[in-house]
């Protein structure tokens, strides 16, 4: 038999509130703090919300991987100047169904 490290439900790697504010750049971190507290104190008082804080904590750890990425803030420039970027689906392999599943699901 071997040990197996004991994770909290609903978390995973990386989702240690802890860890994303410190990826995050300084100019993110009151973002995710006010949408954190806002999503604990409501998973506080009607527990049946623990989901919606989970879903938090997913998108936050996403967003700091992006924003702490070297190059993010000139890709972010550079859209917003209109250039042309890459497209996602070159990318991202099964961007194309992706988006259909994603698609689906809000339909």
């Amino acid at each position: 038999m071997s040990a197996q490290p004991i994770e909290p439900h609903g978390a995973g790697a990386g989702h240690d509130p802890d860890e994303i504010l410190s990826r995050l750049p300084e100019r993110y971190r009151a973002r995710f703090l006010a949408d954190y507290r806002e999503a604990m104190i409501a998973a506080a008082h009607e527990t049946w919300r623990w989901k919606h804080l989970a879903e938090v904590l997913n998108l936050w750890h996403l967003r700091s991987l992006t924003y702490s990425q070297s190059g993010y803030d000139q890709a972010r420039a550079d859209v917003a100047a209109g250039l042309p970027g890459t497209p996602a689906e070159d990318v991202i392999p099964g961007w194309a169904e992706l988006v259909a599943e994603r698609t689906s699901r809000s339909a």
